[in-house]
């Protein structure tokens, strides 16, 4: 079971500090304070990447705040979702705190559309828009974590052993299906071709297999709808000049939904596999000469959810965090990834945050109250 529990467990010790009213203004005759009320329902929607994290985010900190939640994962992984409704069915909640539904699109449109205060919604771009027009007509709020394609930048004071093993976590866990993943390699001319060896060198010892194996390393993608769509955006690639480093094609040894991890250069930033999210174990790398090089090619994307910079220069990770058009950035080894740290992007990758206090205060409607003394 992926990481989870600790953002539960964070939201729990740190409500009350981030929930309580908040002094604002006084003086001798008056006293002016924020408090946080619940929105209401929520109507919340979560994809099957990462079936229990994704339903601790989206859900954990709404019943905490106070709201009621109508709860719908996605279609492939509806299994994990009858658990985590016998959980709650066995729990002390009131009866509709907590209401689940299946189903795909059809059922998430009946959902939206009902008598809701607020929607949270993790998936597509294309989905989000969707939604979004309809938080619009309802004016409510909506709080969207949707695509990405976040560029990995490495410097030319980089040390690529270091952060091999942070490069490849990075793009290929759960089999390269991850949101925030790094889906572009940006590499300074003078690192490129040992970048490429030792990453080639590295996925040659990977494992593909069962994903329920301790052993496998490297999983099947969620359906043969999502592994056409990569078929199709690799071919693509490799048809308008792209060249395969390894990998590009299906597992020869194992039946499903299995590709081998891929590594692809002589890219275009016109091609499909730069301009389109890739939800697969695909990475494709391109190099860079001069600075603004980099910032440009990390820039050029419709998303802006997570970014990953690689140099020993902390000064040259700061200007660059700053430069690229993201809502996150991580450091060679860092992680962003913490509970007290809010979670989003910007451009087509969303709308609000997750997590932290930024996640609570999100989830609730923030009145002023203005008292005499």
């Amino acid at each position: 079971m992926e990481s989870g529990l600790e953002y539960f467990v964070w939201y729990l010790d740190n409500a009350e500090k981030y929930l309580t009213d908040e002094i604002t203004f006084k003086n001798d005759t008056e006293l002016h304070k924020v408090i946080y009320e619940p929105v209401g329902t929520v109507a919340n929607i979560v994809p099957w990447n990462f079936p229990f994290s994704n339903f601790v985010w989206q859900v954990c900190q709404n019943l905490i705040v106070g709201n009621t939640v109508v709860f719908k994962h996605s279609e492939e992984c509806a299994l994990f979702g009858k658990e985590i409704e016998k959980v709650f069915l066995k729990s002390n909640l009131p009866d509709g705190v907590f209401v689940e539904m299946y189903g795909g699109g059809e059922v998430g449109d009946m959902l939206v559309n009902a008598d809701i205060n607020m929607i949270g919604f993790t998936g597509s771009t294309a989905v989000g828009k969707h939604l979004y027009t309809v938080a619009a007509k309802k004016m409510i709020p909506i709080r969207m974590e949707l695509g990405g394609s976040a560029p990995g930048i490495i410097f030319n004071d980089a040390d690529i052993d270091d952060v091999l093993e942070t490069i490849y976590v990075n793009k290929f866990l759960n089999c390269g299906q991850v949101c925030d993943g790094l889906k572009r390699l940006i590499v300074h001319e003078s690192k490129f071709d040992e970048a490429v060896s030792k990453l080639k060198t590295m996925l040659q010892e990977k494992k593909i297999g069962n994903a329920e194996s301790k052993d496998t390393e490297i999983g099947p993608l969620v359906s043969e709808k999502q592994l056409d769509l990569f078929v199709e955006q690799i071919k693509s690639a490799v048809d308008d000049g792209a060249e395969v480093v390894i990998g590009g094609k299906l597992s020869d040894n194992q039946n499903g939904f299995f590709y081998e991890p891929t590594l692809l250069i002589n890219i275009s930033p016109k091609m499909r596999t730069w301009k389109e999210e890739i939800f697969g174990p695909a990475l494709p790398i391109v190099k860079f000469a001069t600075y603004d090089e980099a910032i440009e090619l990390a820039n050029d994307t419709e998303y802006g959810l997570g970014a990953y910079v690689f140099t020993k220069d902390k000064e040259l990770f700061e200007k660059t965090a700053k430069d690229i058009k993201t809502g996150m950035v991580s450091m060679n080894n860092a992680s962003y990834l913490q509970p007290c740290n809010p979670f989003g992007g910007c451009k087509l990758s969303g709308i609000g945050r997750e997590h932290g206090k930024y996640g609570f205060h999100e989830l609730c409607n923030i009145k002023i109250v203005a008292s005499e003394k």
